[in-house]
């Protein structure tokens, strides 16, 4: 997700395309992007801690944006 305070120009546009549907009520609204991956590590840590530094060299932007790392067994 974009970091608070960073323009959001795609969730602006979400916003109003909403609104014009007739969906009364949407406050901010805030775009983002998933990313899944399948790694064959066993250990959950290991994992994480892979997944983390993927994030910090290349999947993120993390001038602008922040991520979280959710792993499912």
């Amino acid at each position: 997700m974009l970091k608070n305070g960073v323009l959001d120009p795609q969730g602006k546009a979400i916003g109003h395309a909403l609104e014009s549907l007739g969906f009364e009520g949407v406050g901010e609204v805030r775009q983002g992007k998933v990313i899944e991956l399948e790694l064959a590590s066993s250990d959950r840590n290991a994992a994480e801690a892979e997944i983390d530094q993927m994030c910090q060299r290349l999947l993120a932007n993390t001038v602008i944006e922040n991520y979280t790392i959710e792993i499912e067994e």
